[in-house]
């Protein structure tokens, strides 16, 4: 299987949540069918929490979400703890995971409390390593990652210019990020591009330059490193709206 990626720019953030929610739901269909388990990794930031609100609320999609045979992962995590307002696990709870049925041993969250965020990185490495029972060098196969990408090209939360962009042999690492002043506790390049399938999903007149970088721009990671989240052997699928599509020339625009 090659790579298969595809553009969709949409009216609005409803639209962006609607398709994914659709798309959620097929993956997740299609994963249990196949092996009778689906493996998810939710994006933190603003825009995902429209899908999140939807698959909660909306009976119809929330009741064909096997939520029994589902495991839950994150791409990234804030050096905070997990009642924190920042915290990408708390808002995913609060918008989804405490409204459908799952119990806590299906959420891996990231423990970014701990003072020392490589402590973090290490141990949901590690626990990745023993759920998916890894070898040596292998990474973990998850059926859909969620993906957000920042107005200057970042993703999860690798940033331009820093050392995450480079953690070859890890599948999760901590990541300064200076710009910010802060560390922050992200799944690693390689490991998310193992997934079956990235789901991007990006909204905002303000990200318009850096998407039309990534998607039609001569491949420069290092300036914007969501150009790094293509699967090796899956889908990659870009739901954007109109503001934050407005500079591209390729794409299917609904």
């Amino acid at each position: 299987m090659q790579l298969e990626r595809e553009t969709r720019i949409l009216a609005d953030a409803a639209a962006i949540a609607k398709r994914a929610a659709a798309e959620f739901v097929e993956a997740a269909r299609a994963a249990v069918h196949q092996r009778n388990a689906f493996h998810v990794v939710l994006a933190g930031g603003s825009t995902p929490k429209a899908l999140y609100d939807l698959l909660a609320s909306d009976p119809a999609l929330r009741s064909q979400v096997p939520w029994d045979k589902t495991q839950v992962f994150f791409g990234d995590e804030r050096h905070v703890g997990p009642g924190h307002p920042d915290s990408n696990f708390h808002m995913a709870t609060e918008r989804m995971l405490s409204k459908v049925s799952l119990e806590a041993n299906q959420v891996m969250r990231i423990k970014g409390e701990y003072p020392d965020a490589e402590r973090a990185a290490r141990e949901y490495e590690e626990a990745l390593i023993s759920y998916f029972k890894l070898k040596t060098g292998e990474l973990p196969r998850f059926d859909l990652l969620l993906a957000g990408m920042g107005n200057e090209g970042h993703t999860l939360s690798l940033f331009p210019g820093t050392r995450a962009l480079h953690a070859n042999g890890r599948i999760a690492v901590h990541n300064w990020v200076g710009k910010l002043f802060t560390e922050r506790i992200t799944l690693t390049a390689p490991a998310a591009c193992a997934a079956s399938e990235i789901l991007f999903m990006v909204t905002g007149a303000d990200k318009a330059p850096a998407l039309k970088g990534v998607l039609e721009g001569p491949y420069e990671p290092e300036q914007l490193p969501a150009q790094l989240l293509q699967p090796k052997d899956g889908k990659l699928l870009w739901l954007v709206d109109t503001a934050a599509g407005s500079m591209l020339s390729k794409g299917v625009r609904e």
